[in-house]
């Protein structure tokens, strides 16, 4: 465990790694580098990432967020978000003459892929996730036919396959490690031919952000998580906290949320974000908690991380023209050379 300063009395115990993980980081640039290039309005299919202050950022900068690409003008250009779609969603955006960007991230399309190969081995696949969030409902699509969901070791009970000698299981890679596992465990003994994934689908920003919750949570009495409530990774890290022997977590997506009874006995305070999160909204926390006399900062390090990601493919080409020749071709016109 790396640590910065030794601390008497009051203290922060600040968590890393934090924040941004590689997706999105590589996400959120996209955004920022279609507008740049090609202007806006630019329209995304579901938040990027998961997170308040990033979706009011960018839609200050031009970028339009909608639920559906039925509500995306003929001729446009559309970003999918970090969390992947299924593919009836491309399909929809070609029928709808709409230039893509792909933003999905890289770990979650190789859970697609895994999703995509059993399915044409006809496995039955049991895809351990949060039924409604928009990565598992991406998964699924990939092999509807293939694919149940379990959500968590209370679902196993109900879970039937075709042949028990040829199931697998994949998982949403933002979820809690321990807790994939429990359900994994109680999948095994129902399944005892029950194959796993060639490589481990939860993240490894999840898992790192989880385990330096861990370390820091067996010596916080309080742990405060930036992040949205609609972020799965963040609100795994609040129960990670509780369950690693914080007396109490929250999750906040700004400072000004905070409650100064949380600090009532409370000597020692850890701090992380999710992995959608910018470090601004930390530092925030930061500055809060000076004001309140935890002025001390120790770093807990749980791991090193250097992975990145590549842009989008898409961002190399002239989408605008590229969808005004998508609508010529329908209505017989000749797009403009504008």
């Amino acid at each position: 465990m790396g640590r910065m300063t030794a601390s008497t009395g009051r203290r922060v115990l600040l968590a890393a790694p934090r924040g941004y993980c590689a997706g999105v980081d590589r996400a959120v640039i996209a955004v920022e580098k279609a507008l740049e290039q090609y202007g806006a309005p630019i329209y995304v299919r579901h938040e990027i990432v998961h997170n308040k202050y990033v979706v009011q950022t960018l839609e200050k900068k031009g970028a339009i967020f909608v639920e559906r690409t039925a509500e995306v003008p003929e001729g446009s250009i559309v970003m999918f978000s970090a969390h992947g779609v299924a593919p009836v969603v491309h399909d929809e955006a070609a029928a709808g003459k709409l230039a893509t960007i792909d933003a999905t991230c890289p770990l979650v399309t190789k859970v697609h892929k895994e999703a995509v190969r059993f399915a044409d081995d006809d496995y039955d696949i049991l895809l351990i996730g949060h039924e409604g969030h928009e990565e598992v409902i991406g998964t699924s699509g990939e092999a509807p036919d293939h694919i149940t969901l379990v959500d968590g070791p209370g679902d196993v009970a109900k879970v039937e396959v075709r042949d028990p000698s040829r199931v697998v299981w994949l998982s949403q890679t933002t979820l809690s490690v321990d807790e994939t596992m429990e359900t994994v465990d109680a999948l095994k003994e129902k399944f005892p031919q029950l194959i796993s994934p060639p490589s481990d689908d939860i993240c490894y920003a999840t898992q790192n952000r989880q385990l330096a919750v861990k370390q820091m949570g067996e010596q916080a009495d309080l742990v405060i998580v930036v992040g949205s409530r609609n972020s799965s990774n963040s609100v795994r890290l609040v129960e990670v906290a509780k369950l690693a022997g914080a007396k109490e977590a929250y999750l906040v997506d700004f400072a000004d949320e905070i409650d100064d009874s949380w600090f009532e006995g409370v000597s020692t305070v850890g701090v992380t974000s999710g992995a959608s999160v910018p470090e601004i909204l930390v530092e925030q926390v930061l500055e809060y908690l000076t004001t309140h006399g935890y002025e001390d900062v120790e770093l807990v390090k749980a791991a090193e991380e250097s992975i990145t990601f590549s842009l989008p493919k898409e961002l190399r080409r002239d989408l605008r023209a590229e969808a005004a020749a998508l609508v010529a071709q329908r209505t017989g016109t000749t797009p403009s050379a504008e």
